[in-house]
């Protein structure tokens, strides 16, 4: 049987269809990059905002009018929390988070009856999967470390989704790298659902995992996926600087700048000291890059918050920040809240990203003249594109392959949201 894979939402997602993908490929089906061609489709789904289980569904219709003969599956975040919205567009195959590493079987029995199979997640249970060597169509690969979530913030039904904080046993980490190393990926980006939890009540720590890639001579470059603050203490920060293969490029999500919001968000800190976080960073990793996502529009926020918001961005000095209108999950405590209309949301979150732009560009002109090294990903029209350490984008024109190379450039402008630059002779 062949099967395409679309997958949404987060690196994680991208993590799991490729994991689905190699599963499928050990009993003997065969992954394709064409839907016309498959004999199955898969939609790797996701239940962040309201927009994402829009695109899922949008999806399922379009691949099932694309190719109407071939079956159909949903896995992912969206079947956990809006089963009964999925399953009204007439897929074959409803697979949660806990059961995707039964596709194979779903699949096959398909042909006959439908298949559901939603199990919830439970307190307590062991984390899954089987690996992944490879991670097609990418120069760096996603490994993920880490499932679930604890911290339920009221606009977030990821912890329904995803179930309890749970982590990967390193010896399984230690394989898959091996595999990963030995197939020659320069760069691992270690993700999770709450990456800033891996090791949460047992005896290994984010920089137990870390260690174990630093390892393998082939692996040039670590990083970390999105992080959460409440678990990047000043002793786990000290411990992440004694990493010499560590990318200084740290995604910590912020969410807002305003107190009020903070508290309401049931986010566990304040804005000031979020801000101490970014100087300890910084300290510990001078010229290191911070990301950030932020929220415009929660439920009750006034103009005086949206202000507040928009200060924390400049005091940060974030090199780029992620701004997404509110959505509001049904099932979540803020949904009950008196809501912001669309309008005034989306004028909130364009007020956000004017200023985070502005912060952006400050930060990318100041690279102009810095020599850096880059990781080439893609070479369209013979332009050489890649990211630096600090993951800023950087393309050099000048017509020769270096995908899957490690070069040093000096940054010679800014160009769109990177930089331009040219390689340094070797």
């Amino acid at each position: 049987m062949k099967v395409f894979f679309y997958t949404l939402g987060c690196k994680v997602n991208h993590y799991e269809s490729q994991e689905m993908g190699e599963e499928l490929e050990r009993r003997g089906f065969t992954v394709v990059t064409d839907p016309r061609d498959a004999d199955a489709v898969v939609v790797n789904s996701c239940a962040v905002t309201a927009e994402s289980v829009r695109k899922t569904r949008q999806a399922a219709r379009r691949f099932r009018k694309l190719n109407p003969g071939a079956v159909l599956a949903v896995t992912g975040c969206a079947t956990q929390t809006e089963p009964e919205k999925l399953s009204e567009l007439g897929v074959d195959v409803l697979l949660g988070n806990r059961t995707n590493g039964d596709l194979a079987e779903a699949l096959q029995t398909a042909a006959e009856h439908k298949v559901v199979d939603l199990r919830p997640h439970e307190t307590g249970e062991a984390y899954g999967g089987t690996g992944i060597t490879r991670f097609d169509g990418h120069t760096r690969a996603f490994l993920k470390i880490q499932d679930g979530c604890d911290r339920f913030c009221s606009y977030c039904l990821i912890p329904y989704a995803r179930g309890r904080s749970r982590s990967k046993d390193p010896l399984e980490i230690d394989r898959e790298l091996a595999a990963l190393a030995a197939n020659g990926y320069r760069e691992i980006v270690f993700v999770g659902i709450d990456l800033s939890d891996y090791g949460k009540g047992e005896t290994f720590t984010l920089p137990d995992a870390l260690r174990l890639a630093e390892a393998y001579d082939g692996i040039a470059r670590v990083r970390l996926g999105s992080l959460e603050p409440h678990s990047m203490t000043d002793a786990l920060i000290a411990e992440l600087a004694k990493l010499p293969k560590l990318c200084p490029h740290f995604h910590i999500s912020a969410q807002s700048g305003s107190d009020r919001v903070l508290k309401a968000m049931n986010r566990h800190y304040t804005a000031a000291e979020f801000l101490r976080l970014c100087e300890t960073l910084r300290t510990a990793f001078p010229d290191c890059a911070l990301t950030t996502d932020m929220i415009a529009g929660f439920p009750t926020e006034t103009e005086e918050d949206l202000r507040a918001s928009a200060d924390f961005i400049r005091a940060a000095g974030f090199e780029k920040t992620h701004v997404f209108p509110y959505s509001a999950r049904e099932g979540t405590p803020a949904a009950k809240l008196p809501q912001l209309t669309a309008a005034e949301k989306d004028r909130r979150a364009a007020l956000l990203t004017a200023v985070a732009e502005e912060v952006r560009s400050e930060y990318l002109h100041k690279q102009i003249g810095k020599t850096v090294e880059v990781l080439f990903e893609a070479e369209p029209h013979g332009v050489s594109q890649g990211y630096t350490a600090a993951y800023t984008p950087v393309c050099v024109a000048d017509g020769k392959s270096r995908t899957g190379s490690l070069c040093s450039v000096r940054i010679t402008g800014v160009k769109d949201d990177g930089c331009t630059g040219e390689a340094m002779p070797v």
